[in-house]
């Protein structure tokens, strides 16, 4: 009896160590607040577009290379690499259509998410950028999937844009506002660090420039 005794107690002390191994989903606990009738308009507008998403880039060249790399850099997150290509185009094209880098978006899902699809957080926040669903009622609509790559990515790019414009420029305090914890520096800095450390990307110079 004893030795079942342990044999349970080990089998439990293994699942909960194996439980605290899975990465959690990071953030995601915006605060709902009341928005402007214009603010609103204009957020509705922002995830209501349905054009199909495509890289914006200038050339083909440089979207082969930002492509290429970034690919390079994801694959340990996303295996395949169909979907990777996917996500990047998608994730460059909501970014850039938002005033946002695309580099900081990766880097904030990174913090975020760990680039799962399918990730929760403790306070019910969704998918890759980890937004909340009081969202959809906010400035979207209530069968909007925050699962489905586009939809997230829409979402949370115009969320971020939206703090940044709140916050006349201020990424930290917009960065704060995006995980609910405005005014405490452990969630900008994670952020800033990972763009920086891993997403960082320098362009490659056209012919006429390296001239």
């Amino acid at each position: 009896m004893a030795r079942a005794g342990i044999t349970a107690g080990c089998r439990l002390f293994l699942l909960l160590m194996a439980l605290a191994a899975v990465p959690e989903a990071q953030a995601g606990a915006q605060k709902e607040e009341k928005l402007s009738a214009s603010v609103r308009a204009v957020l509705q507008r922002a995830v209501s577009d349905q054009a199909a998403p495509r890289a914006a880039f200038s050339s083909q060249r440089e979207a082969d290379a930002w492509l290429g790399e970034m690919s390079q850099r994801l694959s340990r997150f996303i295996p395949d690499n169909a979907y990777r290509r996917d996500f990047l185009v998608t994730v460059h094209y909501e970014a850039t259509r938002a005033g946002l880098d695309p580099q900081l978006v990766l880097g904030l899902i990174e913090v975020e998410s760990k680039f799962r699809k399918y990730a929760v957080s403790n306070v019910g926040a969704l998918g890759y950028m980890q937004v909340m669903p009081f969202w959809k009622k906010s400035i979207g609509a209530r069968d909007h999937d925050l699962f489905h790559l586009r939809t997230n990515l829409r979402y949370g790019c115009t969320i971020l844009r939206y703090y940044l414009d709140m916050e006349r420029g201020d990424l930290f305090r917009a960065l704060g506002r995006y995980n609910g914890s405005l005014g405490r520096p452990e969630y900008p800095y994670r952020v800033r660090s990972a763009w920086r450390r891993h997403w960082e990307y320098k362009p490659l110079l056209s012919s006429a420039n390296a001239r």
